[in-house]
């Protein structure tokens, strides 16, 4: 029962105490505190959207081969800058100098069969005007002719086979440009279609980025971007390249490539922020709104809350609760709580509080 009484007792004097520390501020607030007013502005400079990325060469190249064998000879490291029908990989081609030889034993026999058959229908042939050989051993011997060049013919493609392969087993560079990866070595076993170098096209790089569904529909090819570089923290103006209009491979977002200027400070796999600027109003887009910007310095913060100071019509600070969402520099932008051209208290000689007493300036 003591308990019971003795904290109904600190609760009453924690009330008292809280009512005479506001009635103390309210008596040394009595006096108008003087504020000076702006009104809200709308601006086109807010409408952007941002995205992150890293730059990547506009030509880049897998290098690998047709053929599996090991490699006996590599002629480029990470770094090298190589020209184009330059010799890169070499690789084991005894097996096809084998079937190169196979090859080219087949052609000798063909082209004897050949030769042989071709003599022997001109032979009838001339019989055959002389009515010395029937039809039909003509006939015979025409098919044994056209069987033969047949042969002979087939063998030569093989043999194309053959040395199209050869090529396969010495690489040559497709593109000029910066070996940028490598992928085996000398004495590895190479496979076919797996990558063994990769070659960028250097002083042609773009950025991609990935964009939202809600900002791709207002991107567009050839609009002007700014490109923050993060490694020097350098701005720089970008031109849109390529906008993909499907998310099906991308988890959701919209690949957006934009080209860059040439520099020899940039360099693929940098980071970019890439940064798109967006028209609210205009004929294109009616169906957007300018968006609403103050000062950073209106804003008001309390623990999770964001707020700015308006004044009621009492005369009287009101501290309105806002949604707050880009920031571009010393504006940010309202996204709800204030609406266009209303006018808040951007700066008072003197603590705001809810409800204390201003003076406009």
């Amino acid at each position: 029962m003591k308990i019971i009484k003795t904290g109904f007792f600190l609760s009453a004097i924690a009330f008292l105490a809280s009512c005479s520390s506001d009635q103390n501020e309210i008596k040394a607030s009595s006096k108008p505190i003087e504020v000076m007013l702006s009104k809200s502005t709308t601006t086109d400079e807010l409408g952007f959207a941002g995205a992150s990325g890293k730059l990547v060469a506009k030509n880049s190249v897998n290098v690998s081969t047709r053929m599996m064998g090991y490699i006996t000879g590599m002629k480029a490291e990470i770094g090298d800058f190589v020209k184009a029908g330059q010799p890169l990989v070499s690789i084991n081609n005894t097996d096809i100098q084998a079937k190169g030889g196979q090859t080219d034993a087949q052609i000798a026999q063909a082209q004897a069969n050949f030769n042989l058959a071709q003599k022997d229908f001109q032979r009838f042939q001339n019989l055959y005007n002389n009515q010395s050989a029937s039809q039909k051993e003509l006939d015979d011997m025409r098919a044994r002719y056209e069987m033969a060049k047949a042969n002979l013919d087939g063998a030569r493609m093989m043999k194309n086979e053959v040395n199209s392969q050869y090529r396969y087993t010495n690489i040559t560079a497709p593109i000029s440009g910066v070996v940028t990866a490598k992928y085996a070595s000398q004495g590895d076993l190479a496979n076919p279609g797996m990558p063994i170098l990769t070659i960028e096209s250097s002083g042609n790089l773009q950025a991609q980025v990935l964009v939202s569904e809600q900002d791709i529909t207002m991107i567009k090819t050839g609009m002007a971007v700014k490109v923050l570089m993060k490694s020097t923290n350098t701005e720089v103006v970008g031109n849109v390249a390529e906008v993909s209009l499907s998310s099906t491979n991308t988890g959701g977002q919209y690949l957006v490539k934009i080209n860059m200027p040439q520099s020899d400070d940039y360099l693929p796999g940098m980071f970019v922020n890439v940064v798109f600027p967006f028209k609210r109003s205009g004929s294109v887009h009616q169906d957007f709104q300018e968006s609403v910007a103050v000062p950073k310095s209106a804003i008001v913060e309390k623990g999770q809350l964001t707020g700015i100071y308006t004044v009621s019509s009492a005369n009287t600070a009101t501290l309105r609760w806002v949604k707050t969402g880009k920031t571009l520099g010393d504006q940010v932008e309202i996204l709800s709580g204030l609406n266009s051209k209303e006018p808040y208290i951007v700066s008072a000689k003197g603590k705001l509080f809810n409800g204390a007493k201003v003076q406009v300036k």
